[in-house]
């Protein structure tokens, strides 16, 4: 980038230095979604013209750096069901979630890390990075600028932000004979050896602190041990016992049941949209499901379901 990621964007976008005068922080449409569980997640979209750029800008430095291997998550060929399948051969499993991931990046923690893959910045770069890519949550003037849930930029500059912990925790686990992998802010280590795996989470939380400071931790209340003698799931994925993937039991008798009601008549649109994605996701994932399925309720059924219009 001989001309700069500013002169790169300024010649791509017409009144570019305009709409960076225009605080781009604060262009991002703000709502909430129910967690799984209690509570709110906050999604801050950005407009359609700081999306554009903000892709454009990923497109830009992703040539220039490097993201760990064992970082599931958005990226091409990679998935919960790569992510699951890294750990089939194990007996024992810790599943570790981050706190706040999202909204604890801020924009020194990339500049250190584009450092550390040695792509330096000029100062006027620097401030076109920290404008497209964070999200200034308060409104105030001069507000805490943090990676916001909802950029399409997101992703990738978590995924990067984490490279060097990544590569750290993996040298780690592989003195121990321990898998790792990480997607998103979802982290899981699995091992054969029992009391091997207990040591794992005081490492995290050392590796957290030497590459982050108190800035990115462990939410304790996720942490969770699980054996073979318990129903182990990554990112939403069953291992099973005899060293598979499933998409689990409960989730089997829904997609049943849903499936023995489109073939009657009795689902409606919406239903059979979901019904249509549930069969995807378990096509890719559980094969053998999907095979037991057109068995009970035909082939014609589930191609029927498979090929129903998409929505608009």
């Amino acid at each position: 980038m001989k001309s700069g990621i500013y002169g790169i964007l300024k010649a791509e976008f017409c009144d570019f230095d305009a709409f960076l005068s225009s605080k781009p922080p604060l262009h991002y449409k703000v709502y909430k979604i129910p967690k799984r569980t209690i509570g709110f997640r906050t999604i801050a979209q950005p407009t359609p013209i700081l999306k554009k750029i903000q892709k454009t800008l990923v497109g830009l430095i992703e040539p220039h750096v490097k993201i760990h291997s064992n970082a599931a998550a958005y990226r091409l060929g990679k998935g919960v069901k790569e992510n699951a399948l890294s750990h089939i051969n194990s007996n024992y499993l810790l599943k570790i979630d981050l706190e706040e991931f999202f909204n604890s990046i801020t924009p020194n923690m990339l500049f250190k890390t584009l450092r550390q893959q040695h792509m330096d910045l000029s100062d006027i770069d620097k401030y076109v990075v920290e404008q497209v890519f964070f999200w200034n949550r308060s409104r105030r003037k001069n507000g805490r600028l943090i990676l916001s849930v909802g950029a399409p930029s997101s992703p990738f500059i978590s995924n990067l932000i984490m490279s060097k912990f990544d590569n750290d925790i993996s040298m780690i686990c592989d003195r121990k004979g321990v898998s790792y992998t990480r997607y998103a802010d979802d982290m899981t280590f699995s091992t054969k050896e029992r009391d091997v795996i207990f040591s794992i989470l005081a490492d995290v939380r050392r590796v957290l602190k030497n590459n982050f400071g108190n800035k990115m931790n462990v939410n304790e209340l996720k942490t969770v041990f699980s054996s073979k003698a318990h129903n182990r799931r990554v990112t939403g994925v069953t291992l099973t016992n005899d060293n598979k993937i499933s998409i689990g039991r409960e989730r089997k008798r829904y997609i049943s049941a849903l499936t023995h009601k489109f073939k009657l008549g009795k689902l409606d649109i919406s239903d059979i949209y979901h019904l249509k994605g549930l069969i995807s996701y378990a096509r890719h994932v559980d094969g053998g499901f999907i095979r037991k399925l057109q068995k009970k309720y035909g082939v014609t059924t589930l191609e029927l379901i498979k090929k129903y219009p998409s929505e608009g």
